[in-house]
């Protein structure tokens, strides 16, 4: 199972919500560069990078950081947080993106067809579930679209892979919807990225078992719940 793990990131410090509230923040450093360093020399092949200003005001403020970071680092990143236009997509595959994560957006089919035949290969469809449903505008709003429904339409598209997030889960360290992401693997050929509540090495252990290709890690590294290197260890 590849890991992917997560820098977060708002007003160009190192952060993490939880349920994805803005005002339920916890600042972990103030040196994006330095965290995904160390997670490179832990063996990461891809960063999950999220930039917070961009899902919250759409702002490309802290586009320049995402770059610096890229390059500094050496290491390829996978990018979401706002994407809503073929012109933000294209910024940050100009930037050095491997791929680009688009959320809401992805409902409008159409451009979900535009942007994965504009970049094939560099899209990942988020797909943040609520109670089965895919939840919208940062978690807020249902959508009436199943999650389903929205993996099958990414796969059809193109889009190179599906972040799965049991919302009510981000940020707990409870544990992932294993059963839930298991059930996507097995009807997507795409790779599903489990994310959300993974806050001990055997809810990576249980991910893998059923069949989840991918996992991002986020709050759990940066409370030492467990180092990247011992979740290397165990999956990589």
């Amino acid at each position: 199972m590849k890991l992917y793990p997560a820098i977060d990131l708002l007003d160009g410090k190192v952060v993490r919500l939880r349920e994805g509230k803005r005002d339920e923040v916890t600042m972990y450093g103030d040196d994006p560069v330095a965290v995904a360093q160390a997670y490179r020399d832990a063996g990461a092949a891809m960063i999950h990078v999220v930039d917070l200003n961009g899902a919250f005001d759409q702002s490309d403020v802290q586009l320049p950081l995402v770059a610096d970071l890229i390059a500094k680092a050496g290491v390829a990143a996978q990018v979401g947080g706002g994407i809503r236009s073929l012109a933000r997509a294209a910024a940050y595959v100009a930037q050095g993106c491997s791929r680009v994560v688009i959320g809401t957006a992805a409902l409008d089919e159409n451009f979900l067809e535009d942007v994965c035949a504009a970049h094939p290969g560099r899209v990942v469809v988020a797909v943040d579930a609520k109670d089965g449903m895919v939840a919208t505008h940062g978690w807020t709003q249902a959508s009436g679209v199943t999650a389903l429904a929205l993996a099958q339409r990414a796969e059809a598209a193109g889009a190179a892979a599906v972040l799965y997030t049991d919302v009510a889960r981000d940020g707990t360290g409870v544990g992932p919807n294993v059963e839930a992401t298991a059930a996507l693997q097995t009807k997507l050929s795409i790779e599903v990225i489990a994310s959300g509540g993974i806050g001990a090495l055997e809810h990576l252990q249980a991910l893998a078992a059923h069949g989840v290709q991918a996992s991002v890690i986020g709050r759990a590294l940066f409370e030492k719940q467990f180092s990247f290197a011992e979740a290397m260890a165990l999956v990589g």
